[in-house]
């Protein structure tokens, strides 16, 4: 269910602004996508695990915390977020 290291660092360095960027939103809201995605499947499998359907929704309203962030600061790096996830259909 967790990240492996070498994928979160992949995912920092397809993400990230600069070298040393390892905080900003996109980054942010690109791991938390990513353990999103692992966590559903989980609960196709473990339809009743409870506990991690709860740790399911925090992680996706820290996820739109994030995002509510970034359109209410820059409107153009949102739009190329959610469009580079998939998030909107």
């Amino acid at each position: 269910m967790s990240i492996t290291a070498e994928r979160r660092t992949a995912l920092i360095g397809e993400y990230q602004a600069q070298p040393s960027d390892t905080g900003s939103p996109e980054v942010q809201v690109a791991l938390l996508s990513e353990r999103i995605n692992n966590l559903t499947d989980h609960l196709k499998t473990h339809a009743k695990d409870f506990h991690s359907r709860r740790g399911l929704l925090m992680l996706v309203g820290r996820r739109r915390r994030l995002l509510d962030y970034l359109k209410k600061k820059d409107q153009a790096r949102y739009a190329a977020l959610i469009g580079r996830l998939g998030l909107r259909r």
